[in-house]
């Protein structure tokens, strides 16, 4: 599927909707993601679910950010699962991995909110801070890119 029409479908399906994009916006998501990178590499000592859970959280406000450059916002009750597709189908297939290893973890943290047993582990919380880290830097590589006039800090 081409972006243009996962756009025209995600419209038309009430997916996602329009939303003026805010440069100042964009910025305070990115930062907050930054912010969450941050939160997530001070609780590896302490829990790695919570580790896990803060890395997709700054995943997630980071992909939101690029939607709303973009001029979108999700607009469901799905609205994790609409911000990983989108970002999969905004980004192409160069990205693929990294856009499979953001839908594994949205999956994996739904299961460790809301599911009574379920654990984290070690290694599980250092791979999604490393891969959380990757995907926050490569979405404000693009950001900047976009808007080289942008006095962006984040």
């Amino acid at each position: 599927m081409t972006y243009d029409k996962f756009i025209s479908e995600s419209l038309a399906g009430g997916l996602i909707q329009k939303q003026k994009s805010s440069v100042s916006a964009v910025e305070k998501l990115l930062k907050r993601s930054t912010k969450d990178l941050l939160a997530s590499k001070a609780n590896l000592k302490i829990d790695e679910g919570i580790t896990y859970t803060v890395a997709y959280l700054a995943m997630l406000r980071a992909a939101r950010g690029f939607m709303l450059l973009k001029g979108f916002r999700p607009s469901n009750g799905y609205q994790h699962k609409t911000v990983v597709r989108f970002m999969g189908e905004a980004l192409g297939k160069e990205y693929v991995g990294i856009i499979e290893r953001f839908d594994r973890m949205r999956r994996k943290r739904n299961i460790f909110t809301y599911e009574i047993d379920t654990t984290i582990s070690r290694t599980e919380a250092v791979e999604s801070l490393r891969t959380a880290e990757e995907f926050v830097r490569l979405i404000i590589g693009i950001v900047q890119k976009e808007n080289p006039q942008g006095n962006f800090r984040f």
